[in-house]
């Protein structure tokens, strides 16, 4: 493959032109040097690079947390990702208990709206207003 035009690297790495210039401002990717009157040309490498980092936020990571992943990228740093990969796993478990514990007052509420009938308060609705505050207080 030869180097690319910053349109090619995009496509080839199945992002947009402007995703690459958000990459590079982020540090995430290097801007090559634009020759005198020419178009500044990208590696295979960078296809690679910009590939890794779609990966890495598909699964969740965060683009700091892909910037620290990369700058340990010369092999030897599997603990230091590993221990990266473990916090990012953590927050994942406290996300999803989360959403769990969200999941079952939704079904509680749903279920009370269901067993309520004719003209009465929304239990749903009531459950989530705080109480009135009381006169004179």
């Amino acid at each position: 493959m030869q180097a690319l035009t910053i349109s090619k690297l995009a496509q080839a790495a199945g992002v947009n032109v402007e995703t690459i210039r958000f990459y590079q401002r982020r540090g995430l990717l290097a801007e090559p040097d634009k020759p005198l009157g020419g178009i500044r040309r990208y590696a295979p490498t960078d296809v690679a690079r910009v590939q890794f980092i779609k990966a890495a936020q598909r699964i969740g990571f965060t683009l700091d947390e892909v910037a620290q992943l990369l700058l340990l990228d010369d092999g030897t740093q599997c603990s230091e990702a590993r221990a990266i990969a473990e916090r990012k796993l953590a927050d994942v478990r406290r996300r999803l208990a989360d959403l769990q514990r969200i999941e079952d007052v939704l079904t509680q509420l749903v279920g009370r709206c269901a067993a309520k009938r004719g003209k009465v308060r929304c239990p749903l609705i009531d459950a989530l207003q705080p109480p009135l505050a009381q006169e004179g207080a």
